[in-house]
C-alpha cells in the first residue's frame, strides 16, 4: 500500500471503526464530521482534521465516505464547501447505503466535477467495522476499485467488485432482504410457538443451533426474549432496502411474494409505533395478533 494521503468523511458508529483500522495499518488520514466532537479520538491517534469537505479534499487523493444517507453525501459533496469546491480530480468511495438511483445520480453529478464516485455500502454492524472485518459491495470503475483495494481490504473481511455504479447498492440492498426475511421468520414463529406449550429459553437454544441457525436468529432472538428492543439500526432507519429491492423488481416485473409479506410485516410494525425500534420489533406485530408477549419465562396458562 502506498503512502498516499486518505480522506475519510463521516465518523458516526460505522466510520469511526473504518477510519481507525486505515489509521491502525499507517495510512496518513485526514479526517471531517459534522460533529467536531467524532474527530477527537482519532485526532489523539494521529489523524488530521480538516476543516470543512473541500479543505479535506484539497489534501487527499482518495476519499471515503460514511454518512447517513444519500442527502448528506449530496451535501458532503456538492454543498458551498464540499468535496467538489476544491476543484481536483478527487476519488471517492461512498460507503454510505442508499437508493441505487441515488448513487447513480451522484455518479453523474460527480463526473461532471471532475471528481470519480464509486458507490461502496457496507455490511457487519459496528462490531465488524472496528474489527476490520465487514462485507463491503463496490460499484464502479475497475480503476477506482483498484485504487482503492487495499484501503477496502484493510477495513473489510470480503470485498466484492458488484459492477458500475448503484450495483453496491443493490448487491446490499439483496443481502438485507434475505436478512429481513429471516428475522421476519423468527418473529412470527415465536409468539405461535410459545403460545403452543414451547419454552422460551428451549426455542432460542434449538433455533440457535439446529438447522435454522443464522446470523439473525443469533443475534435477534436472545434480544426478543429479554426483550431488548434497542442498539440496532432502526426499522424505519432501514427501511431504504426495500424501496431499493422494490423499484428493482418493478423494473424486471419480477414477483416476490416471500419479500412482499415481510415488507407487510414491516410497515405494520412501522404503523404501530414501532418505527424507532430495530427490525426485532416486528414480534410485537404477532405478539398484538396471538395475544401472547414472548419473554424467557413461562407464560400462564
Amino acid at each position: 500500500m502506498d503512502q498516499r494521503i486518505v480522506g475519510f468523511i463521516g465518523l458516526g458508529r460505522m466510520g469511526s471503526g473504518m477510519a481507525r483500522n486505515l489509521l491502525k495499518s499507517g495510512v496518513p488520514l485526514v479526517v471531517w464530521d459534522v460533529v467536531p466532537e467524532a474527530e477527537r479520538s482519532l485526532i489523539d491517534d494521529g489523524a488530521s482534521a480538516a476543516a470543512d469537505p473541500a479543505a479535506l479534499a484539497e489534501s487527499a487523493e482518495l476519499l471515503f465516505l460514511c454518512v447517513p444517507s444519500d442527502k448528506e453525501a449530496g451535501e458532503v459533496l456538492f454543498g458551498e464547501r464540499g468535496v467538489v469546491a476544491a476543484g481536483r480530480a478527487t476519488a471517492v468511495v461512498d460507503t454510505t447505503t442508499m437508493n441505487h438511483r441515488a448513487a447513480g445520480r451522484l455518479a453523474q453529478r460527480a463526473r461532471e466535477a471532475g471528481v470519480a464516485y464509486a458507490d461502496c455500502p457496507v455490511s457487519g454492524m459496528p462490531l465488524r467495522a472496528e474489527q476490520g472485518t465487514l462485507t463491503m459491495m463496490f460499484g464502479g470503475a475497475a480503476e477506482l476499485f483498484a485504487l482503492s483495494k487495499p484501503y477496502l481490504d484493510v477495513m473489510g473481511e470480503f470485498v466484492v467488485h458488484c459492477g458500475d455504479v448503484g450495483m453496491g447498492q443493490l448487491m446490499k440492498a439483496v443481502n438485507n432482504i434475505v436478512y429481513d426475511v429471516n428475522i421476519a421468520a423468527f418473529c412470527e414463529i415465536l409468539p405461535f410457538a410459545v403460545k403452543a406449550g414451547l419454552q422460551p429459553g428451549q426455542l432460542a437454544e434449538v433455533l440457535t443451533t439446529g438447522n435454522a441457525r443464522s446470523f439473525a436468529g443469533e443475534h435477534f432472538v436472545p434480544r426478543i426474549l429479554e426483550r431488548r428492543f434497542e442498539g440496532d439500526f432502526s426499522l424505519r432507519a432501514a427501511y431504504k432496502d426495500i424501496v431499493n429491492i422494490q423499484e428493482a423488481a418493478a423494473q424486471l416485473d419480477a414477483s416476490l411474494p416471500l419479500v412482499e409479506a415481510m415488507v407487510s410485516t414491516y410497515r405494520a410494525a412501522i404503523e404501530m409505533g414501532f418505527g424507532d425500534e430495530p427490525k426485532s420489533a416486528m414480534v410485537k406485530v404477532y405478539e398484538s395478533r396471538m395475544d401472547q408477549q414472548v419473554g424467557t419465562d413461562r407464560p400462564s396458562a
